[in-house]
């Protein structure tokens, strides 16, 4: 089958394996605008469901094929799609979405062995994400700083999807040029409400501004599990850095897996905290966590007394001068929300 018939769409990424086969579908219709365009999730699909699709039309014409989750097409659909690809219709292009990994690697394999396009959509890795979002701003027609970038990141978070939408907002609405500015401006409640700025003032010490972000957060109506989320990622991640000793954030990123900015913040929280202080911080938010997903009834008050325990213990060197206990270890529980 031809490359410019066939193509294998492989990664776990949903966002970007949708935006793949829409790419091959709008230039199908760019070449044909009446092509016609048949989509079946392959753990639903039967053989003479696939050959029902593939088969010529009355009418004749183009037509594009897109056979969803490939991994999940049992052995008789596999074996079929195989069988087709080895002699294709001519005016059929054929899309195969899979996520990649062991499950149905054999289909993946054979797309690839009958000649197969292959596009990658993995979901990216944390220190990729900055050059998706430099190259989302780029394709939009923008440019961005990388401050930008970063701040852009740390409000939005993860998810190739939103990144992908803030970029198109942020372009659209700043003009091209994306600063620090424009992110904060449109997406700085958003960093408060998915818990990091909540970690960032914990890690840092101050108290008065996690428990603000907290209560802010808790108050229009955000889970607490996010935010338990966060305050666990804050304390992991102080604890790789600190064991990854001193350097330039740059080059510790890659060894660390993580972005260089990351690696830079953690490394400013570090004045403050002992290698025993972060051996408790752990402790910490293991009982916040188990207590925030269920332990307790108060949930407001289970991350509030963890905050108050991880600024104590960064306050003190890594000493026992906490302000509050989380979880179980002693003392009296006073029942208060976060409110």
């Amino acid at each position: 089958m031809s490359e410019r018939r066939l193509r294998l769409v492989l990664g776990d990424d949903e966002f970007l394996a949708e935006r793949a086969v829409t790419a091959v579908v709008e230039a199908a219709r760019a070449a044909n605008p009446a092509a016609e365009v048949e989509q079946q999730a392959a753990g639903e699909m039967s053989p003479g469901d696939l050959m029902a699709a593939v088969s010529p039309s009355l009418f004749g014409g183009e037509r594009v094929v897109v056979i969803r989750d490939g991994q999940d097409a049992r052995k008789d659909l596999a074996a079929a799609i195989l069988a087709y690809v080895a002699a294709p219709e001519p005016d059929v292009t054929f899309v195969v979405t899979h996520a990649g990994g062991a499950k149905g690697k054999a289909l993946a394999d054979g797309l690839r062995t009958a000649g197969a396009t292959v596009v990658a959509v993995p979901t990216p890795k944390y220190q990729d994400r900055n050059a998706f979002v430099r190259e989302e701003v780029r394709r939009l027609g923008g440019r961005c700083t990388e401050a930008a970038v970063d701040a852009l990141m740390a409000a939005v978070g993860s998810s190739t999807r939103e990144l992908a939408a803030a970029c198109q907002q942020l372009v659209a609405d700043t003009g091209g040029r994306v600063e620090v500015a424009d992110v904060n401006r449109y997406y700085r409640g958003r960093a408060e409400v998915n818990g990091y700025t909540v970690s960032d003032a914990a890690m840092s010490g101050d108290l008065p501004a996690a428990l603000d972000a907290l209560r802010w957060a808790l108050n229009v109506g955000v889970d607490p599990v996010p935010i338990a989320d966060a305050l666990a990622d804050g304390v992991r991640t102080a604890a790789r850095v600190a064991a990854a000793g001193r350097g330039d954030p740059k080059q510790l990123a890659g060894p660390l897996g993580m972005h260089w900015f990351k690696v830079k913040k953690a490394q400013g929280w570090l004045s403050g905290w002992s290698p025993d202080g972060l051996a408790k911080a752990m402790s910490v938010i293991g009982t916040c966590n188990v207590d925030v997903r269920g332990g307790v009834e108060d949930r407001a008050y289970a991350l509030e007394s963890a905050i108050m325990t991880l600024v104590g213990l960064r306050g003190a060197g890594g000493g026992s001068g906490s302000t509050a206990r989380s979880g179980s270890g002693g003392g009296t529980r006073s029942h208060r929300g976060a409110g």
